[in-house]
């Protein structure tokens, strides 16, 4: 799978030998090279491992241990915590799922779902609060998702800024603040079925979010909830009928 686009809603990954401690076992945590209630390695084996100090180790596993990954635990060793007990709204962990390859269609679902309780609402306050700049700058990237000769990648990072932009018009920081959600739901939707190359589906998706502009620019709340929906809503039909899965019609068993 793809990774995330850098450099656009998540923070930069640390760096140095600290921010390579943090992203190698992150991944492998992630990715169930150390399992849920496993231990990881001595510090002595993780420090040869990384060639690093006892202080680069220590910080790094204090950063994990803050995202409800790991828990030390002095004379019993670090101890990888259960999945449930994770914190997936950190733009790290939602990372290391897709370098991981570890965005199933459950765990994708899950993001859209959530993309269907936030989203909308997110584009109903823009109706409401958003100013003339914000609403141009809504349409600049609809306009540029619209381009007919765009790669895959190309349109996701368009339509990854028009939903932060989105966000942003909101004016509610937290809307901005799940931006990391969206763009791991985009990448994995994307990557599973994409609108590009198909040209009908392609213009149809394009319409769908000028929609969103459009109620957002009248300033109807209303609809700006509805086109919002529609988009989410489309996102997990194609998703559907590659996996044969739909999460609103049939519950887990």
């Amino acid at each position: 799978m793809n990774s995330l686009q850098p450099g656009l809603s998540r923070k930069q990954q640390p760096k140095g030998f600290h921010g390579h401690v943090i992203s190698e076992l992150g991944r492998s945590i992630v990715s169930g090279t150390y399992p849920e209630n496993s231990l990881l390695p001595r510090d002595a084996e993780l420090q040869e491992r990384f060639g690093v100090s006892r202080t680069v180790l220590r910080e790094a596993l204090k950063t994990l241990a803050a995202k409800g990954m790991i828990q030390p635990k002095a004379k019993i060793g670090t101890r990888v915590l259960a999945r449930k007990g994770w914190n997936l709204f950190d733009p790290d962990i939602l990372q290391w799922h897709a370098e991981a390859g570890a965005i199933d269609a459950g765990f994708l679902f899950s993001l859209q779902e959530m993309r269907l309780a936030l989203e909308p609402e997110a584009a109903a306050l823009a109706a409401l609060r958003r100013n003339d700049a914000q609403v141009e700058e809504i349409f600049h990237w609809v306009e540029r998702m619209g381009d007919m000769t765009i790669s895959g990648p190309e349109f996701v990072q368009y339509d990854l800024r028009l939903h932060i932009a989105i966000a942003e018009a909101s004016q509610n920081p937290f809307m901005r603040a799940i931006s990391a959600l969206v763009e791991a739901a985009l990448v994995a939707t994307f990557t599973v079925s994409s609108p590009i190359p198909n040209t009908e589906r392609h213009k149809l998706t394009v319409e769908r979010h000028r929609a969103i502009a459009q109620a957002i620019m009248n300033k109807d709340p209303e609809q700006a909830r509805s086109a919002m929906r529609t988009v989410i809503l489309e996102g997990i039909g194609r998703v559907s009928e590659v996996t044969g899965k739909n999460p609103l019609t049939a519950t887990n068993g």
